[in-house]
């Protein structure tokens, strides 16, 4: 079954149980703990382990599953670190980003060599590297997309696909997806408002408020047989009031669970 869950990037500035307890009222199967240096370290991997104990803890008393995390960083170091964390925690997904500038043949040829010795790391503590197509970066797109898993076969490396930064790129999602499924392992997920190149206003990155065909891309979603983790991941909600955080989470989640009964994958 396809798993909901929430990027706690959303509650950055509060606490990881404040976020959990959120989470958990709006309705979700999970989470995905931030741990991205500088924005929101929920998972702080610089004192992992002093968190296992409190992280185990609060998804027994939510029931909250630990579905995935963001580190974001390329850093070799950072990563390796993420790794024995996830591995020992019992998180399967590491999410990054692909890092490099679009239509620079150097950086992308560079973002796939570092991932696939990357995606080794990960295959050595029994955890998956995932990275997405991101909005003006060396891999952006669904061809930029298909290089990488072309050059990539490790099953250790697997595309975090996030239907906003495809649409961004001038695509539609639910005709990207499809081409990429075979080799999605997580999938980040948000709506916006035209083109970008921004996502907008973190309330309009809720589930069915911006002008991504959404439906359409959870049909694409059900029909190649996904069955792994979808994490809601808003943005830019720094100077956000706990309770509009949550209308965003609960929201999101009644739109995609609604999406996904319609479609009878849940």
């Amino acid at each position: 079954m396809i798993k909901l869950g929430v990027n706690t990037v959303l509650f950055q500035k509060f606490d990881l149980a404040t976020a959990m307890t959120h989470i958990a009222w709006a309705g979700y199967d999970g989470i995905e703990i931030s741990a991205i240096k500088g924005m929101c370290e929920h998972l702080d991997l610089d004192r992992w382990q002093e968190q296992t104990n409190e992280i185990h803890d609060l998804a027994a008393q939510h029931n909250l599953e630990l579905l995935s995390t963001e580190v974001a960083s390329l850093d070799e170091t950072r990563l390796q670190t993420a790794f024995d964390a996830c591995a020992a925690i019992g998180i399967p997904v590491v999410n990054v980003g692909p890092g490099g500038k679009s239509d620079i043949q150097e950086d992308l040829d560079h973002a796939i060599n570092h991932l696939a010795k990357m995606a080794e790391l990960a295959a050595q503590r029994g955890v998956t590297l995932c990275v997405k197509a991101h909005v003006n970066a060396s891999i952006y797109s669904t061809p930029t997309t298909l290089a990488a898993m072309e050059r990539i076969a490790n099953p250790a490396f697997g595309i975090d696909m996030d239907p906003s930064h495809i649409y961004r790129a001038g695509e539609l999602p639910e005709e990207a997806l499809p081409q990429v499924i075979s080799r999605v392992r997580h999938i980040h997920i948000r709506d916006c408002k035209g083109r970008g190149p921004s996502p907008g206003a973190p309330c309009n990155q809720a589930c069915g408020r911006g002008d991504v065909n959404l439906y359409g891309y959870f049909e694409a979603m059900v029909k190649g047989g996904y069955s792994g983790p979808v994490n809601l991941e808003v943005i830019g909600a720094g100077d956000y009031e706990l309770g509009q955080r949550t209308v965003i989470a609960a929201e999101s989640y009644g739109y995609m669970n609604a999406c996904l009964k319609h479609l009878g994958a849940r």
